[in-house]
């Protein structure tokens, strides 16, 4: 006779949610079986909107391919660390980079976990942004650690609310988190922001975890300031990598700087280095294509500049947005995102899960819901930037007509 026991999911995973890949996927991908398109603007995934990688980080790739099928270093092969090295250098105020102290990874996602595991202890805290990019959230909740989330404020193009962070520092907290420029929002943070956030890890000796993926996706007048630059006397990782810039974010292909003073840290650090040696080793073909992105020419620029496509489909994208009645958007500064208010005396919303559901069943568009960013009221959602101008126009427009009619 077989014994089967019953096997459920991990207690640590009780609390972790990732809605951007969650439920309404699921129903999206059932429609699409039945043969129904669906647009995705869940994901912030170039590829699928027609972006293609640049060629000499293609070509790169397939040249380094035969010589590509051993272990690397732990950290990862040392001229793709040079190679960081070399881009913050040239970083006005920026603290020096030794390629020891940086880490490559499977995208930047593998390296928040790795340091959520390596710092947190059960009960520790971390502040967190809320909106926020709910990997971060997640990862310090399997770490077995308390997200708290701070609050960014609207009415201040979703700047972080300093008193709001300092309330919520307790003997507990060891990290504050600060996306820049952040997902979902597409807040650019201040000069001063930065310098505030700065002083208030300093009197609590707070670690800094910088998530600056998108510091090179910048509209109008922007000006990305790393966080390292404002705290070079504080130990900060700052995260970046290659999935948006680039638009390979099927390469799998991140990186974690460690810089600051680092002697009262040591056995944290010791820890990154001992979970980089457990997964042996980040993928090596795709370790190839760093050098060969941050030497080349940045194809980036012409798609932020004016006329560039992705300053387009901003501006279509939220000019669209603030035409339905009853919706408002803070104009995205950076990123390829846009995180639209439902006002609540227009539209009332008691579950924006719901709304999702109910938008992707009617009009086949798939987005996220406020809360899915652990955002507390369910009065926004995330829109992805991505498609083509025309393209959003239409969906846009799609969603002005079902809401105008929508209740629950």
């Amino acid at each position: 006779m077989t014994t089967r026991r019953t096997l459920d999911q991990s207690s640590k995973l009780k609390s972790v949610l990732y809605e951007i890949r969650g439920k309404a996927l699921v129903e999206a991908v059932r429609l699409e079986a039945d043969g129904h398109r669906i647009l995705k603007l869940n994901t912030g995934n170039p590829a699928i909107f027609d972006f293609e990688a640049p060629h000499q980080i293609v070509r790169d790739m397939i040249a380094a391919l035969p010589h590509s099928h051993g272990y690397s270093d732990s950290r990862g092969i040392l001229s793709a660390r040079q190679a960081v090295s070399y881009r913050y250098e040239e970083m006005e105020g920026f603290p020096r980079v030794d390629p020891e102290w940086v880490f490559l990874g499977n995208g930047v996602s593998e390296l928040i976990t790795m340091t959520m595991q390596a710092l947190l202890d059960d009960g520790d805290e971390v502040l967190i942004p809320a909106p926020d990019y709910p990997l971060w959230t997640a990862m310090t909740s399997l770490a077995g650690g308390t997200p708290v989330h701070y609050r960014c404020d609207e009415e201040a193009d979703w700047a972080p609310d300093i008193e709001d962070i300092r309330s919520k520092i307790t003997p507990n907290t060891k990290a504050i988190v600060i996306i820049n420029p952040n997902n979902p929002t597409g807040a650019v943070y201040s000069r001063e922001v930065l310098e505030q956030i700065a002083g208030v890890a300093r009197e609590h000796g707070l670690l800094l975890l910088a998530d600056e993926i998108y510091d090179r996706i910048l509209y109008d007048d922007a000006v990305h300031i790393p966080m390292a630059t404002v705290a070079p006397d504080l130990l900060c990782l700052t995260f970046n990598g290659l999935s948006k810039t680039y638009r390979v974010a099927g390469y799998r292909s991140g990186w974690l700087v460690i810089t600051g003073p680092r002697d009262h840290a040591r056995g944290f650090l010791e820890g990154i280095n001992l979970l980089a040696s457990t997964r042996l080793c980040p993928n090596v073909p795709a370790q190839h294509a760093v050098q060969a992105a941050l030497s080349g020419v940045q194809s980036i620029d012409a798609l932020i500049a004016p006329s560039g496509r992705l300053l387009e489909q901003r501006d279509a994208t939220w000019a669209g947005l603030n035409s339905i009645p009853g919706v408002s958007c803070t104009k995205p500064m950076g990123a390829l995102y846009a995180f639209p208010r439902l006002d609540p005396e227009v539209h009332e919303i008691h579950d924006d899960e719901l709304l999702v559901h109910d938008l992707l069943v009617a009009e086949h568009i798939l987005l996220v819901q406020g809360t899915g960013f652990n955002w507390p009221d369910p009065d926004h959602l995330r829109v992805v930037t991505l498609p083509e101008e025309r393209v959003l126009t239409d969906a846009i427009e799609r969603l002005g007509n079902f809401l105008s009619s929508y209740k629950q």
